[in-house]
């Protein structure tokens, strides 16, 4: 068995590197135009041992991708969540009202950046006074072209709190403050069923020290005025 983190050694049947040679789309027939779309592809791809797969069909759920983020303040040292209806959970039979990252649709003509800055004002009433990358990914390939860049931003919680949202986009949206001491319980509990959120609050129990570091007031910072590791 080949280990995850071997180097890629380039030999036909090395799938790190796809070079867009190896897959051919036969076809694309749109099945659902609306606030998303839904396409059914007709397509082969190579398989490990170098030949071509059988032709088949998969139907793809495209959104716009996405841009999440969450909210920390360093100086207190706690997260900021927002709470909100969402139907996908209620129509699994789980509860319908989930705790969650901030998030929203990415926009065409607007960086990932802007989107982070402009989401969480609207949905938790703060302003992001600096952002860090935490990861980029998809987060169900198999059926969906969705992609999600996600950030960390720190803010000033000060007053956090309230309903939030835009009447427009019927959003009811409720500002909920977590101690960061309180994550990994808070994980334990299986109360986050959100996977964005998940994986940024994973995130955050891996980087918290750095980013205090990062972000700590400038009489905090080490003598030589350098932060980070």
């Amino acid at each position: 068995m080949e280990p995850l983190n071997a180097p890629s050694n380039g030999t036909p049947n090395d799938r790190s590197q796809d070079s867009g040679d190896d897959v051919e789309i036969l076809s694309v027939e749109p099945c659902h135009r609306g606030f998303f779309s839904l396409d059914r592809y007709r397509l082969r791809h190579r398989r490990f041992d170098g030949t071509w797969s059988d032709a088949f069909n998969r139907e793809m759920f495209q959104p716009p991708g996405a841009v999440a983020v969450l909210p920390y303040d360093p100086a207190r040292d706690r997260l900021v969540l927002v709470e909100q209806f969402r139907l996908g959970a209620h129509l699994t039979g789980r509860p319908a009202w989930l705790i969650e990252v901030v998030g929203g649709m990415a926009e065409p003509g607007r960086t990932a950046e802007q989107v982070a800055h402009s989401e969480v004002a609207e949905e938790a009433g703060l302003t992001v006074l600096d952002l860090a990358p935490v990861a980029a990914f998809l987060p169900s390939p198999g059926t969906s072209t969705e992609r999600i860049e996600m950030f960390c931003a720190r803010v000033d919680s000060a007053g956090a709190g309230g309903v939030h949202g835009l009447a427009e986009e019927h959003e009811n949206i409720r500002v909920r403050i977590v101690p960061a001491g309180e994550v990994p319980a808070l994980l334990e509990s299986g109360r986050i069923e959100n996977a964005y959120t998940l994986i940024a609050l994973q995130w955050f129990l891996l980087n918290r020290d750095r980013l205090s570091r990062l972000w700590a007031p400038a009489d905090r910072r080490p003598a030589s005025g350098r932060s980070g590791p």
